[in-house]
């Protein structure tokens, strides 16, 4: 069983957020690179899944104005530091625009 799966199936929290940009497929594919030294990630230019560990995961997917942003966590510290840090790395790569305040919505 995958993280992703177990997270699917165990009702994990999760937090999403959707952030307005033509650059959606470029970001994602960024992230997921930087991201795919340390992590078994799988990437396509519209979707992406970084498993940050047995119990947490990102998943990305570019939308031809938007980039969708899902994080499951088991844990709710862990879910707010990835908020974080997907958001900061996201404004790390997108500096050539102004991406505006990053919200997340969480449900359970």
């Amino acid at each position: 069983m995958t993280a992703f799966t177990f997270l699917e199936t165990h009702g994990m929290p999760t937090s999403q957020a959707r952030v307005q940009t033509a650059e959606a497929s470029r970001y994602l594919q960024q992230l997921c690179r930087h991201w795919s030294h340390k992590f078994k990630v799988e990437a396509t230019p519209e979707h992406g899944t970084v498993p940050f560990g047995e119990d947490r995961v990102c998943t990305f997917d570019a939308e031809p104005d938007a980039l969708v942003m899902r994080i499951d966590s088991a844990d709710p510290v862990n879910l707010t530091r990835l908020e974080n840090v997907v958001a900061d790395h996201l404004a790390r790569f997108a500096f050539r625009e102004s991406l505006g305040d990053i919200r997340w919505s969480r449900a359970a």
